[in-house]
């Protein structure tokens, strides 16, 4: 009689050594892998940070509660005490004083302006630079604008004080055009990064079906852009709704000032009207926080796509 000897499957016994176990055969609960495995909170650490992100509350707490005392007020106590009674009217003193209306207006005008030029010149100069980058000619170029960057402002503020008198752009157009040319290299260095992480395979198939060179940008590479612009827009918002130096200095007309160089008059020589001051400012933030709040979830997601392709 001869005896019969089964061999085990090789297969079965690698998998019953590793402790793996194939699709469907229902390996037990203790050799499967959870994907947050190796991974743990720091509960302190990290109410630690909450706390400190909290402490930006303060100065906004500060800001609003010195907008709500009186002059008497401000002289007594300290500046974190809250106002009792509070005074609202400070808020249409400080609209009527610096003609609030008018000078929104310019600013905003020049806001605009300025978030509109920077979101097509830069995207524009980039899209040209990133699909010609083996031309010398376009490499030269990304490095002369990356050197724009390192130029002290006030170096060429007197030039550009003296340039815009002759052009006849002393006045609000001339700020918008400045705050275009002056983002313009940081702003390309953003876009650049992601341009090159959108595939050539999308435009080489529209310009198989007769798309031109504009049609492949508007309608294909700008679209895809959305997440960027959002960077680059709120960028280029802040920039211009809260400068003060470029205006006071370009802007020959008191009446087309914008917002932050008209806040001036609340400072006077031996005193400083801080009621009416922190007011005003509260009153000219809350567009900044307005467009902060809708746009603040594409900065981050914009500046990780474009360094990460």
């Amino acid at each position: 009689m001869t005896a019969s000897i089964t061999l085990p499957d090789a297969g079965a016994a690698g998998s019953a050594g590793t402790g793996t176990s194939q699709p469907g055969t229902g390996s037990p609960a203790r050799f499967r892998r959870t994907s947050r495995e190796g991974y743990r909170i720091n509960w302190w650490l990290t109410a630690l940070m909450l706390v400190a992100s909290l402490t930006i509350l303060v100065p906004l707490y500060f800001t609003v509660a010195m907008a709500l005392k009186s002059p008497d007020q401000i002289g007594t106590g300290t500046g974190l005490a809250w106002p009792n009674p509070l005074n609202w009217d400070n808020f249409a003193k400080a609209y009527v004083a610096t003609n609030f209306p008018k000078a929104f207006l310019s600013t905003a005008l020049v806001t605009i302006f300025s978030v509109l030029g920077s979101l097509a010149s830069s995207s524009l100069v980039a899209y040209a630079i990133a699909r010609n980058w083996n031309h010398r000619f376009f490499r030269g170029s990304f490095v002369y604008l990356l050197s724009a960057m390192f130029i002290p402002f006030p170096v060429i503020i007197l030039p550009l004080i003296k340039q815009t008198a002759l052009l006849g752009l002393d006045n609000p157009a001339g700020v918008a055009f400045l705050h275009i040319l002056g983002g313009i290299s940081f702003n390309t260095l953003l876009y650049i990064a992601f341009v090159r992480a959108i595939p050539v395979e999308l435009e080489e198939s529209a310009r198989m079906d007769g798309a031109t060179t504009w049609q492949v940008f508007f309608k294909i590479i700008l679209p895809l852009l959305a997440p960027m612009n959002a960077t680059v827009g709120i960028f280029a918002f802040l920039g211009s709704w809260n400068d003060f130096l470029l205006p006071q200095m370009i802007i020959a007309d008191p009446a087309l000032q914008t917002l932050p160089v008209v806040q001036m008059l609340f400072q006077g020589e031996f005193n400083t009207d801080y009621s009416l001051a922190f007011a005003s400012y509260l009153m000219a933030m809350a567009p900044t926080l307005v467009v902060y709040i809708l746009a603040q979830r594409w900065v981050l997601s914009g500046v990780m796509r474009g360094a990460v392709k």
